[in-house]
């Protein structure tokens, strides 16, 4: 199963995720910049913001000039060529690069040479996973490194917080990552959080959850509680966006939880950056756009 316009749209996915956020993170960040005072840092910053979203997509250029690291989220039907497929996405990240779509931004870690590309070992990153319906859904994150450099792991109970291995503990622990993230990660940001798995797995469960619109509800009521409350008293810490203080230091948090071993209780954290660069697409059998995700 190869799809002959498979090129094309996956090139569009690109552009897309690099230049044009989401309509659900416009719409939290327009109302981040209402709850702030006027004429504040932080309303200033936030008005920044809002007019570098804007010229990004007026003129279809990064929206920062850290484009990230290229994560593809592949649910595929039976029969998709999974080879085939991963090679021409790595087609359309190059293509993408030439085109200044994404920066420059993969190098080699044993002696720092810049591909040029953004291919190498590892980059990009992709995720696939089968099912059984016939569609063909890609989703697109770009994750940069400052956000990346203030994700958190802890493995429970932790005592200097005095976190045990329930949700209040991991209350403690999620508002802890987002003390130490203050000023960092170029916040306001967004919480991506796993309870349990081992350390891959919860680390990798946690970036899943930055998939999920931002005004969506989580379908396990105590998850759904604890995301709500975590949000709440993020936003009363006062460090605000950029860390220049004022009453909007997260715009969302989104939790997960994955089965564990009985001696092992991981808590993992990762911080999304309010550049928030995520698109998906569902493709028909030609592999041309039908719908976009987000």
């Amino acid at each position: 199963m190869l799809l002959r316009n498979l090129d094309a749209s996956l090139l569009e996915l690109v552009r897309r995720t690099s230049a044009e956020l989401p309509e659900d993170i416009k719409r939290v960040i327009n109302q981040s910049l209402q709850r702030e005072k006027k004429g504040s840092v932080a309303w200033n910053t936030f008005s920044i913001i809002e007019k570098n979203i804007q010229l990004a997509k007026e003129r279809s250029l990064p929206i920062c000039q850290d484009t990230g690291s290229c994560l593809f989220y592949v649910d595929c039907p039976v029969g998709l060529d999974q080879i085939a497929f991963a090679e021409v996405a790595r087609a359309a990240v190059k293509e993408a690069t030439l085109k200044g779509y994404l920066r420059q931004n993969s190098v080699d870690s044993l002696t720092g040479k810049n591909s040029g590309t953004n291919l190498g070992p590892g980059a990009p990153v992709f995720h696939f996973h089968q099912h059984a319906s016939p569609e063909l859904r890609v989703r697109l994150m770009l994750k940069g490194g400052g956000c990346e450099n203030v994700g958190q792991q802890y493995s429970l109970p932790m005592e200097s917080l005095k976190a045990n291995r329930d949700l209040a503990g991991c209350r403690k622990v999620i508002l802890d990552s987002v003390l130490k993230a203050q000023g960092k990660g170029c916040g306001p940001g967004v919480l991506g959080v796993c309870i349990g798995g081992d350390r891959a797995t919860s680390y990798e469960h946690s970036k899943e959850q930055l998939l999920r619109k931002l005004d969506d509800t989580n379908s396990n009521p105590d998850l759904a509680q604890l995301e709500e409350r975590v949000l709440k008293e993020a936003n009363q810490m006062g460090i605000g966006p950029m860390g220049y203080g004022g009453e909007v230091t997260l715009l969302g948090v989104k939790i997960g939880a994955l089965n564990r071993l009985p001696a092992s209780y991981f808590v993992s954290i990762s911080y999304m950056c309010w550049a928030f660069r995520r698109q998906g697409v569902n493709l028909d059998g030609n592999g041309e756009v039908q719908n976009w995700l987000y």
